[in-house]
Formats: C-alpha cells, sequence, structure tokens
C-alpha cells in the first residue's frame, strides 16, 4: 500500500468521528436534561464532569501528536484512536445532561455554552488535521489543540451553583452598564461636538449644528436620561449585594427565583444602551422618550420581581422604594421635557 493510501486509510476514522462529534454538539445544543428522580449530588457532578474534560484533553493531545510526526498510525490504530476519543466525547455530554433544569437554569446554560465551547474546538482540530499535510505539524495545529484545553481547562472556573452563576452574570451586567454612562459623560465633557473625532473636517462642515452639537434643550433631556441609566446601575449593584448576602441555592423555589432575576436583569444593559445611543444627536425626542419608557419598564419589572424574591429581606425594600421612586421621577421629567421641546 502506498504511502498516501495509507494517509488515506488513517484518516477515515477521524472523518467518522467528526459526524459523531456533529450530532453529540447539535443534541448538547437544542437537547431536555435527564432530569433526575432521586437526589442530584452536585458535588459528584463537577467531579465527573472535571473527569471527562480531563480525559477530553487529553485524547486531543493524543491526536494531535500522533498526526504532526512519522509515522503516521495504520487505520486500525486510528479506529482505536477514535473510539477512544469517541467515548470521551459521548461521556462529557452523558455528564452534562445529567445537570437537571431544578438545579438552575442560568447555571445549566452557563455548563451547556462551556461544553458546546469543547466539542467546537474538537471539530476544528480534527479538521486541522485532515485539511493538513501528514507528518506535519503545523502552527494552526498547535492553535487548536491550545483551544481545546483552554475550552476545557475553564470548567474550573464555572459558577459551582445557580446562587454564583447569577451573581457571574449580574457582575457582567453592571459593567456594560458603567460603561454606557462614562461613555455618554465623556461625550459630554470632552468636546462640543460629539462626532468630531468620527468625521472629518469637510464632514463637519457639512452638517447643521443641529446635526452635531446638544442644544439647551437637548442638554436638559438628557439630565433624566442619564438618572435613569444610573437608577439602572444602582439597581445592579443592590441586587447583586442582596444575591451575595441573602441568595441560596438550597431549594428548589429559591433557584427558580435566582433564575427569573437573571432572566429579567439580562434586559437592563441594551435598554440602557438604546437609550444612551438614542441621545446622540440629532436627538429624536420621540424615540429618547420611547427608549426611556423601556428603561423604567424593565427596571421596575426587575423591582418587583426582586421584591418578592427570597434574597430581599425587610431591611432590602428601603431600597427597592427608593430606587423605584427615582425611576418614576427621572421618566416623569424625560415624557415632560419630551413633550415640551420635540
Amino acid at each position: 500500500m502506498s504511502a498516501d493510501n495509507c494517509s488515506s486509510d488513517c484518516r477515515i476514522p477521524l472523518r467518522n468521528l467528526v459526524n459523531l462529534v456533529k450530532c453529540v454538539r447539535d443534541r448538547v445544543k437544542d437537547g431536555e436534561s435527564n432530569e433526575s428522580h432521586g437526589d442530584f449530588n452536585l458535588p459528584n457532578f463537577w467531579e465527573t464532569l472535571a473527569q471527562a474534560t480531563k480525559s477530553t484533553s487529553q485524547e486531543a493531545t493524543k491526536l494531535s501528536l500522533v498526526f504532526s510526526k512519522p509515522p503516521l498510525p495504520s487505520e486500525q490504530d486510528a479506529e482505536k484512536m477514535a473510539e477512544s476519543f469517541q467515548k470521551c466525547i459521548l461521556a462529557l455530554s452523558t455528564v452534562y445532561m445529567w445537570f437537571p433544569k431544578s438545579q438552575g437554569m442560568t447555571l445549566r446554560r452557563l455548563i451547556r455554552d462551556a461544553t458546546v465551547e469543547v466539542l467546537e474546538g474538537v471539530l476544528q482540530l480534527i479538521d486541522v488535521i485532515l485539511s493538513t499535510p501528514p507528518q506535519s505539524l503545523s502552527q494552526e495545529q498547535l492553535t487548536s489543540t491550545g483551544n481545546v484545553w483552554a475550552s476545557c481547562d475553564q470548567f474550573a472556573n464555572l459558577p459551582k451553583d445557580n446562587r454564583a452563576a447569577v451573581l457571574s452574570l449580574l457582575t457582567s451586567h453592571i459593567a456594560v452598564v458603567k460603561d454606557a454612562i462614562e461613555e455618554m459623560e465623556q461625550a459630554q465633557t470632552e468636546a462640543l461636538d460629539p462626532f468630531s473625532d468620527v468625521l472629518d473636517d469637510e464632514d463637519l462642515d457639512s452638517r447643521g449644528n443641529r446635526d452635531t452639537y446638544w442644544s439647551e434643550s437637548d442638554r436638559e433631556l438628557m439630565a433624566p436620561c442619564q438618572g435613569l441609566m444610573k437608577a439602572s446601575a444602582a439597581c445592579l449593584r443592590k441586587l447583586t449585594a442582596a444575591v451575595k448576602s441573602n441568595g441560596n441555592a438550597s431549594s428548589s423555589e429559591s433557584i427558580a427565583q435566582l433564575d427569573d432575576l437573571a432572566d429579567i436583569t439580562k434586559d437592563i444593559s441594551p435598554s440602557v444602551d438604546d437609550l444612551a445611543l438614542s441621545l446622540y444627536p440629532p436627538m429624536d425626542y420621540c424615540g429618547v422618550q420611547q427608549n426611556a419608557c423601556k428603561v423604567a419598564g424593565v427596571l421596575r419589572k426587575v423591582l418587583e420581581i426582586a421584591r418578592a424574591s427570597h434574597v430581599c429581606l425587610e431591611a432590602d425594600q428601603s431600597w427597592v422604594e427608593f430606587l423605584g421612586g427615582a425611576v418614576d421621577h427621572n421618566l416623569q421629567k424625560v415624557s415632560a421635557l419630551a413633550q415640551g421641546c420635540g
């Protein structure tokens, strides 16, 4: 048998492995969890998942090394490697499927996304091996192998229960809203024309003042809009502190409440971004008012769900009341100014 035929034959198991990994990936993306009829052991789940990711990482290393130098494996040896890798992939997906929704949808999504990332990395690695000349170790293959290692390693840093998962999401939302507030404040203080850094002189000359500068009425309207943005940040900070102090993932009811908070708070940063974008000139007062109403609506819903959840104790009711009042006050000012100046 020629070297070319040998090369072709030993890659057949890899092509078959690609098909299986794609099927597993799609099942992980869209499949339902296998709800446990008995007690679900969370520490045991993480221990088993760690073993599965470690084995997957090791199999990726073996495969990469075998196809990086002569001699290439025989078809039989390649078949054995593919079967071993297949077992690891199936084990990883099976462990993920063990995780029941009752343990928290927020955490389950994080584990699902991390699992899909591993499977995507494996597919990329095999594709690189199949598409590069045999018996050579390319930089692309090294990079792909490293990507599989990194995607497997990230499981160690995932939140370990639904409370921690919700806290991680809230923290990321705070950062996004904070950036939007700082960007708007910077645009107001740095230059009279917020578009001066993206337009050349000819473009600036061709635009009227209304298109490039904030008028006095614009700036007056911006104040309560920024108040809503700051209320959004304060709401996320207070809620994060409440979840950190009072949140628990010890019962299905409390876990579900944490998921509700995660689901509603994910709408805060997009609504704040939309409001911030609508504040740039030329300002459409009707659009600004609509976006301000969206922010206020989301915040009211967040405060309502937070108030009814276990994370808000009696001592927390004061900040819920205060922020609710701040939202109403700023929205009323936005509506009055937008209707009076539009």
